[in-house]
């Protein structure tokens, strides 16, 4: 949960829902870097649970920068830390759990800085749109944390567990075009909420979430019941109105 602290009164709005044309837009909408606290993870989890039934799911962010992590300010004025980051990372990994799960595609735009959770938020997106200022560090044990969000999870399988634990021990910052290499995100854009707002508008019909679904299934099943999923998901496709439209548009492409 580590990260930066700001001065915005406690009641500032934190996380926005807007749902239009089936894609979930989830934002960050703090800005100063749109640290966690109690009342950013609790708008999580409730957006989270608004996207069970979204086609796509877009996730951005308010001001010049993603997430900083967690909110430090009011963890050091929590009575009771304890019982404060209990509650925070409650409702943060219940949030992360959701959107984890779900089949719908999710979509992240980040610009300036990722760091401590803001990494954990996309450990959970399928694909990663990076602005080009955009840096990113887990920024944990600069402050004698340790990793919350699923980062110590996530980040092993995105970038390696050599790399992983480099960055997680040292701090390390890695630039826009680094954490593009090391499979961090997927692209770096000039506008990453456009590219990623269109990305999302494209993931939004059923074969892409069925899709999702059976890479997610491929991680630990056996290469025969893979083969017979894929079977059974391809013919479902096949007779599905859209996959019958998408038949006829490509061969009338063609004549």
């Amino acid at each position: 949960m580590s990260g930066a602290a700001d001065g915005l009164p406690s009641d500032a709005t934190r996380v926005s829902v807007a749902v239009e044309s089936g894609v979930a837009h989830v934002r960050l909408t703090r800005g100063r870097g749109n640290p966690l606290d109690l009342a950013t993870a609790e708008g999580l989890l409730r957006a989270a649970r608004q996207c069970r039934t979204a086609g796509a799911v877009l996730l951005t962010a308010a001001g010049p920068a993603f997430c900083v992590g967690g909110d430090l300010r009011e963890f050091a004025s929590a009575a009771d830390l304890r019982a404060h980051l209990d509650r925070v990372t409650g409702a943060l990994h219940e949030a992360l759990r959701i959107f984890a799960g779900l089949d719908a595609p999710l979509v992240a735009a980040v610009r300036g800085a990722v760091a401590g959770a803001g990494l954990g938020l996309l450990g959970v997106a399928d694909l990663v749109v990076a602005a080009e200022d955009a840096t990113f560090t887990a920024a944990y044990t600069g402050i004698g944390y340790t990793p919350d969000a699923g980062v110590s999870w996530s980040l092993p399988r995105l970038v390696g567990p050599r790399l992983a634990l480099d960055l997680l021990l040292t701090n390390r910052r890695l630039t826009a075009p680094e954490a593009h290499a090391a499979g961090l995100v997927t692209s770096v854009a000039a506008d990453p909420d456009q590219a990623a707002a269109l990305l999302a508008e494209r993931l939004a019909g059923p074969a892409f979430a069925v899709t999702k679904r059976l890479v997610r299934a491929g991680r630990t099943e056996s290469f025969a019941r893979q083969l017979d999923a894929e079977a059974r998901a391809l013919a479902e496709a096949a007779v599905s109105p859209s996959g019958r439209d998408g038949v006829a548009a490509f061969l009338a492409r063609r004549l």
